[in-house]
């Protein structure tokens, strides 16, 4: 049976999981993920403006967005189709904030631990987050571990699933080289997934998840997708998943290594987390 083949059998809704799944059928885990989810042409450029008009004003709910996307296109869109849409990139305007997916009303409820408190060094607060990264033909999801005094993105990796198993993975690596004293993410049912939460528990780390409708709470992985998109992304056109993962490999190097940041007076993300 080739890889074509085998991709097709994984199922993302299976109980099972994904990376289960591509186990059992003996197909690594980076050729399902790193191919781009398939859309219509239309859909896909539409999709694309919606991106950018969403970056460049994440207080826009999808009524001002499909009048930009009206402005842009010199004719009349559908507001349905533009939430739609929104809704399959997580995209909402910052009141309620932002999130790429609907939180589990049943998981089990934390507290925003970030509220009137001073970061003052690396590894005391870490949050990670999913943002939509388009290609030339579908996209795919990027996740992050970030330190939230340094700036550093301690790791991250590409899915076309917004199942737990990606954001677990992420973290994990993370964690084989530092602990946080506390996690904050969104309520994102991938955030919420009792098995990421084990993952937290596992190493003792608080466990802090952003309040409804705060748009600010995890404002630095905000503006690491933003950086990310205007220095990258938008400036690129990924063939295929592996490419996109070849070019964020090396833009990350360039965040990390050599980006120097006017916040951290002047210096890189890995120059304040290595040496405070």
């Amino acid at each position: 049976m080739g890889i074509d083949e085998r991709r097709e059998m994984v199922e993302p809704d299976n109980s099972l999981g994904v990376v289960d799944q591509c186990a059992l059928l003996q197909l690594n885990r980076s050729t399902y993920y790193y191919e781009p989810i398939p859309v219509s042409e239309r859909d896909k450029y539409l999709m694309d403006r919606i991106d950018e008009i969403y970056t460049r004003r994440p207080f826009f709910g999808y009524r001002r967005v499909c009048d930009a996307l009206c402005d842009q296109e010199g004719n009349r869109i559908n507001h349905k189709k533009v939430r739609r849409m929104m809704n399959l990139l997580g995209l909402q305007a910052i009141h309620p904030r932002k999130n790429l997916s609907r939180a589990d009303n049943s998981h089990e409820v934390f507290p925003y631990l970030l509220r009137d408190m001073m970061v003052r060094e690396p590894n005391q607060v870490w949050c990670s987050d999913i943002t939509y990264i388009r290609m030339k033909k579908g996209f795919l999801y990027l996740t992050a571990e970030m330190d939230w005094y340094s700036r550093y993105v301690l790791s991250w990796d590409l899915s076309n699933t917004l199942d737990s198993a990606t954001c677990v993975s992420v973290l994990s690596r993370a964690l084989a080289r530092a602990r946080p004293e506390i996690s904050n993410t969104d309520q994102g049912s991938q955030f919420t997934n009792k098995q990421y939460l084990d993952v937290l528990k596992s190493h003792e780390i608080k466990i802090g998840m952003d309040g409804r409708g705060r748009a600010f709470d995890n404002i630095f992985i905000e503006r690491l997708w933003r950086t990310v998109k205007y220095e990258e992304v938008y400036l690129n056109e990924y063939r295929d998943g592996h490419e996109a993962y070849d070019s964020l490999t090396e833009y990350f190097l360039f965040y990390n290594n050599e980006r120097k940041h006017s916040s951290l007076e002047g210096r890189t993300p890995k120059e304040v987390y290595f040496n405070c």
